[in-house]
């Protein structure tokens, strides 16, 4: 079965950056524990994982992202990576480049755009797309044989896992996260409506769309006050698809990158001159030297 493992590449570096030592530095005397952790992770993924493709999805539009646009105050809850932290992202992309790992970042889309667009672009040519991260948002691009693989927790979700967890399918992880909101990005939903409810809503009505088509019937439904849930949906329903808007990951970005271009080329060489310009890493060079042997 051929593999493609795509990597939410800043969930690890943030975790290495809060987990490693701080005094690990490079030759210029700057910490570098990001790097280091990050770089435990890459080559732990490679010797678990032996992918046949694989590629790391990078965030750079924090504040630039088209979501922006439409919300102003999407992920407005989240402080600006640090120029230290900034400085190691840059270093991890190259990381990634001397590892022999295709790696992709975007001012306009985030990570999850990307991870989302590949999935659908190479799906038909593999047999499973593997997604690396924690998000869950990112549970609404499983299908088939798909899954996520929240590897710090050595979790594997597929789609029947994820809608034991959550309640709903992959296919309706938008409409819930609209209805119920999403505090880590700062996405509003409907207040007044928790997990509980969005769950029973969409399990009765299926989608965002026709639950709005047929409001009228809320107040039938047998939840706890039917009558205020149905009135808060009318009063919010331009949030509710504002919501669902910024939910909704983007699956059709114009890539220019091959399954030919996702392929692992692990070049000792590279890897060597790598960690021998960051000044530390002689274990990992040793570590990701196994791999090719």
């Amino acid at each position: 079965m051929k593999q493609f493992y795509l990597i939410d590449a800043s969930i690890y570096i943030f975790r290495a950056w809060f987990s490693m030592d701080e005094n690990i530095t490079d030759s210029q005397g700057k910490s570098v524990n990001a790097v280091y952790g990050f770089a435990h992770f890459l080559a732990q993924l490679l010797e678990r994982a032996q992918p046949d493709y694989i590629v790391a999805a990078f965030d750079e539009s924090l504040t630039s992202s088209f979501r922006n646009k439409i919300y102003p105050e999407y992920k407005a809850n989240r402080e600006p990576a640090p120029p230290e932290l900034k400085y190691q992202f840059q270093l991890c992309r190259q990381l990634c480049r001397a590892v022999g790992i295709k790696e992709i970042a975007s001012k306009r889309y985030e990570a999850d755009d990307l991870i989302g667009s590949m999935a659908d672009k190479f799906r038909q040519q593999t047999n499973q797309i593997i997604i690396v991260s924690r998000d869950k948002d990112l549970l609404q691009l499983l299908e088939r044989d798909d899954q996520l693989w929240d590897f710090a927790d050595d979790k594997l979700i597929d789609s029947n896992q994820a809608e034991q967890l959550f309640g709903v399918r992959p296919d309706q992880m938008v409409d819930y996260l609209a209805l119920a909101g999403d505090a880590v990005d700062n996405i509003p939903g409907i207040k007044g409506i928790g997990k509980k409810t969005a769950q029973h809503l969409l399990q009765h009505f299926d989608t965002l769309e026709n639950l709005y088509e047929c409001l009228d019937d809320v107040d039938l439904l047998k939840i706890r006050g039917a009558a205020r849930v149905k009135k808060l949906l009318a009063e919010q329903q331009d949030m509710a698809w504002t919501s669902q808007r910024l939910t909704q990951i983007k699956r059709d970005i114009n890539l220019s990158m091959t399954q030919k271009d996702s392929q692992l080329q692990l070049d000792m060489k590279k890897v060597e001159r790598y960690f021998k310009k960051l000044g530390t890493g002689q274990r990992l060079v040793t570590r990701f030297s196994k791999l090719v042997n």
